[in-house]
This record gives structure tokens, sequence and C-alpha cells, in this order.
């Protein structure tokens, strides 16, 4: 059985030769077993091998007396919801996200349906690692029920605080044939949008193919002066595109909805987090606009905390996870739709107008630098006095992020400058202080 451990977001792995059905068995019974009682909540993405990854983690569930509800294909901000709604006392996401559809993990939520924190996950490791459970026979056996109200039942509550009618606002979906497939284009009907819907039909094998968030050139292309949504595999990020044809990442949503929400009243303690990657241009953005801005380490885990810390009233990613702590406590990138709409259509006026009121950003280069060790990164002399010398030719014009992967032996170097030409020439610079300097 492989050996793999929780990450940043959950288990992943090449499904069937890293992520096994082996291993999604005993997650599931170690999941179960520090849980005592059930129901356990669970959902995918449209990933071939999620049927079998769910299949096998709900016989371990049933395996030591616990019971499931098998929602299907489902956004994981579905699945959250619905967990964090019902009487479910953990949830279970089968996705890897934005990776390639040979990909796949498994994503643990509580009962509020956050994610797992890392004390939990480490429990569950050492079950594993010394299982220990018990094994029941006859009635006492756990067992798989099907949830039929579920998705009426998301859509409604996506739907239920729209204050403003969205007819004659024109809309393309692109749903990277995954989670959002059917629930995304559901809801905008539901809404009266003008509706276009491309790659929403999933085969298995073209989640994220060239699609969804991560790749939106086939949806720039399909706009035409209309508003681009654009989820992930799984649903729980958004990237838009404006009516001109512009990305409009997580930094520019929510510079929009924080506007809105401190004009209207709505933005709780005056307060947004954003993390290290956010653009120098979203941050003069908060300044201006008179909003507490908190920074935190990359990860939707860092922002929640830090909203709850914060009562902060919206936190998010520049890579489109949005969190609406008032809400739900982890992203939502079809409760991002709702809302970014929803700004559109009380103002009345488009997307490109409203990002242009609020937002000027700084062009923004980020390079992977290949390196030995990354780990000797803080403590090498030659690239923090590079970083220092690059810092002070930018001034208050500009930024410098270095940092050390947590997964690869890469040193990411990201540079903001006012121009394109002096970030990409300042960041190569650096690149090469890296390169030679760590090997």
């Amino acid at each position: 059985m492989a050996k793999l451990s929780f990450g940043t977001d959950g288990v992943r792995g090449v499904a069937n030769t890293e992520l096994t059905a082996d291993f999604a068995l005993e997650l599931g019974r170690a999941a179960a077993s520090e849980l005592s009682v059930g129901p356990v909540l669970i959902g995918s993405d449209t990933r071939r091998s999620g049927s079998m990854l769910s299949a096998a983690f709900q016989a371990g569930v049933h395996s030591v007396g616990v019971d499931t509800v098998d929602v299907g294909v489902f956004p994981s901000g579905g699945i959250g919801r619905l967990t964090g709604s019902s009487d479910a006392t953990m949830g279970v996401i089968i996705t890897a996200s934005h990776n390639p559809a040979q990909d796949n993990g498994i994503k643990l939520i509580d009962a509020r349906g956050a994610k797992l924190s890392r004390e939990r996950e480490s429990v569950i490791e050492s079950v594993l690692d010394n299982p220990n459970w018990v094994v029941p026979k006859g009635s006492g056996v756990g067992a798989r029920r099907s949830s039929p109200d579920g998705f009426n039942q998301y859509l409604e509550m996506l739907t239920s605080g729209v204050s403003y009618r969205f007819r004659g606002i024109s809309v393309v979906l692109d749903t990277a044939n995954g989670a959002a497939y059917q629930a995304a284009p559901e809801l905008m009907a539901r809404l009266n949008t003008d509706l276009e819907t491309i790659h929403d039909t999933p085969d298995g094998n073209n989640i994220n193919l060239r699609c969804g968030a991560t790749d939106i050139a086939s949806l720039r292309e399909a706009c035409d002066g209309k508003i681009g949504l654009a989820f992930d595999g799984d649903a729980d990020r958004l990237i838009a595109v404006d009516e001109r044809g512009r990305e409009a990442n997580g930094d520019v949503v929510m510079a929009v909805l924080s506007r809105f929400m401190k004009q209207s009243g709505t933005l709780r303690n005056n307060t947004v987090v954003g993390t290290v990657m956010s653009n120098l241009g979203f941050r003069y953005a908060m300044r201006d606009l008179g909003i507490d801005y908190v920074d935190v380490a990359v990860g939707d885990r860092n922002v929640s905390a830090a909203l709850e810390d914060t009562r902060g009233g919206l936190g998010g990613e520049q890579s489109g996870h949005v969190i609406f702590p008032r809400v739900a406590p982890t992203g939502d990138g079809l409760l991002t739709a709702v809302r970014l709409l929803e700004v559109v259509a009380a103002t009345g006026k488009t997307l490109a107008e409203l990002r242009d009121d609020v937002i000027t950003e700084y062009p923004q280069v980020l390079r992977n630098v290949t390196v030995a060790d990354a780990s000797g990164l803080s403590d090498n002399r030659q690239v923090w006095a590079a970083v220092e010398k690059t810092e002070a030719a930018l001034g208050n014009d500009g930024r410098v992020l270095v940092r050390a992967s947590g997964t690869e032996p890469l040193v990411r170097v990201m540079v903001e400058a006012s121009s394109g030409h002096q970030a990409t020439e300042l960041a190569m610079e650096l690149c090469e202080v890296v390169r030679v300097s760590m090997g």
C-alpha cells in the first residue's frame, strides 16, 4: 500500500498507482474510527477514478460501523455547505482540484464544513500507522444512502439571499468539465442570466484539460463582450473574465467585492484577509478604501484561520479561492460567482468598469528555480543581500517575495514593479543569484 500522508489540501497522488483503492479503504476506516459516529457525507468531481475511490473509502467507513451519505458528483463548496447544515459528522471530497485527470485526492472536512484541523489529520495518520479499530457484525455494519435532495438544497442556499435581478446580464460559464458542470448552469438559469456554457461535457478524462480556471484562453474567445466565469475541477475557485477580455483573478474579484461590501455596510470588522501573493495593487486598493488588510501565508486554510482570528468579512487568494466567513468557512466558486454578479446587478456597471474603479494591478513576474536543497534558502546570505538590493531599487513602486517550496526542490521568486519590463529584468537577476549560490 502506498505511503501517503496529508498535505496542504488533503491526500493526493496518481490514482490507482499512488492513491489506491486499498489506501482509500484504510483511510476510510481510520477516519471513521476517529469519528465513532456518523454519518459521513461524501461526493466527488468527474474524474474516472472518483467512483472507485469513493466506493473504497465508503467501504472502509462501513466496515467500522459508520453510515455514509453519497451525493455523487458535486462541487466541493456544496459538499461543505451540506455537511455543515446536516447531521453529518464529517465530509469527504474525492478530488484533486485543478490537477490533471490522472491525479486524484481525498479531502476531509469537519462537521462545520471546514477543512479538518492539522491535529485531527495527525490523529487519523496515527490510526493508519497503528490500526486498532473494532469490526462490527450484522446490523452493526455501516450502510450507504443517497441524497436525492442535496442538489436542490445547495442551489437554494446559493440563491436564497440574492436581492437583485440578474436578467440582462450575459454570462459565459466554463465548468472545466468538472464538478460544476451541472450545478453552475442550473444556478445561472435560476438567476435568469443570459447564459452560454462551455466545457460542460465531462468524460472522466477531460477535467481541467485546456479549460477552466487554470486555462482561460478558450473562455476569453467565447466571451465577446460578456462576463466569463471559470471554475476549476472541484469548483472551489473562480477566475473571471471581464467584458474586455481581461482576466479578473482572485485579487480583482476581492477588490470589487470589498468595495461594495464596505459601501453597503456588510464588511464585517472592516477587515479583508489576503496572502503574501496578493498583488501590490490589491494592497493599495484596500489602503485607499480604508479597509484593514491582513496578510497570511499561501493556503486557504491560513486565510480561513485569519478570518476567524480577526473576525474579518472577506478573504481569499489570487488563485481564485474566496471565503465569505459568515456563509461558509471554505471557498466556493459558485458562491463567489453569485456575489460578483450581485455587484454588477446592484451598481448597473460592467465588471470592466468596476475593476477599473477600484484596482490597478502591478505587473507581477513569477519564476521557479530548481535547487539542490530549498531548505537552505533561509540561511543564504547572497540571496537575501540580492533581495535587499532589489527592494531598495523598487522603493514603494514594487515588491519582492522569495520563498522555498514546501513540496518540491524549488525556490519561488516573485517581483512586482510599475512596469513589466522592470519586473522581468529584476526577477531574472534574482533567479541567477539563487542558481549560482544554491546549486
